[in-house]
């Protein structure tokens, strides 16, 4: 099993919180963060170790994105007009990862990683496997053909646990998605408080 494999059954207790909203995540099993002094981790935070913890919650629900990864995202949400934050967001939505988990053609962001990485993905009729790939406002994504019928894609579209949100539009019988607009943080359904005015502030002193 790959660290990242792995690391979403670690990420919501280290963090406290379920942040996909999963039925499976450990955390509804016992509330406290892993290893053998979990139960005793609940110290009040500084701005620092605030600020740090909502980088790392909005880059592990991504699929515990590296901190290479995830500071060229910010680096570019900097650069770009606008609330700093609100770009941030809009950036991560817009990785075809992300695209494909919240159409739900996957069950888990780490699923969609791996779906695109093995092929089972285009954008415009066009097959791409780089689940970084940056999709725009009205580009069509779609499962390939062959790829339809995998126990994957059935499951995770029955799934009751989380909707599609609206600035997609979704088709589950062709298996398509358009990407409508780009979401502001207020669109996009977080299972729980993502904060990305603390990480703006993080990278900003450090």
């Amino acid at each position: 099993m790959t660290k990242r494999t792995a690391a979403k059954y670690k990420i919501d207790r280290r963090m406290g919180e379920n942040i996909w909203g999963r039925a499976k995540s450990p955390l509804n099993r016992r509330e406290y963060g892993p290893g053998q002094h979990g139960q005793r981790r609940k110290g009040k935070l500084s701005d620092f170790g605030t600020q740090l913890r909502a980088k790392q919650k909005l880059k592990g629900y991504y699929g515990d994105l590296t901190e290479k990864q995830f500071r060229r995202i910010y680096a570019e949400a900097e650069r770009v007009r606008g609330d700093t934050g609100e770009n941030l967001i809009g950036l991560l939505e817009r990785r075809l990862d992300a695209v494909v988990y919240r159409a739900k053609f996957v069950p888990t962001i780490f699923a969609a990683r791996q779906f695109v990485n093995h092929g089972h993905v285009e954008v415009n009729g066009k097959r791409v496997n780089i689940a970084s790939y940056r999709v725009k406002e009205g580009d069509v994504i779609s499962v390939r053909e062959r790829s339809r019928q995998l126990a994957i894609v059935l499951e995770s579209v029955g799934l009751a646990e989380r909707d599609v949100p609206d600035y997609l539009e979704v088709d589950h019988n062709k298996m398509t998605a358009t990407f409508v607009r780009t979401p502001a943080l207020g669109d996009v359904p977080y299972a729980v408080q993502m904060e990305p005015n603390l990480v703006v502030e993080f990278y900003a002193k450090n």
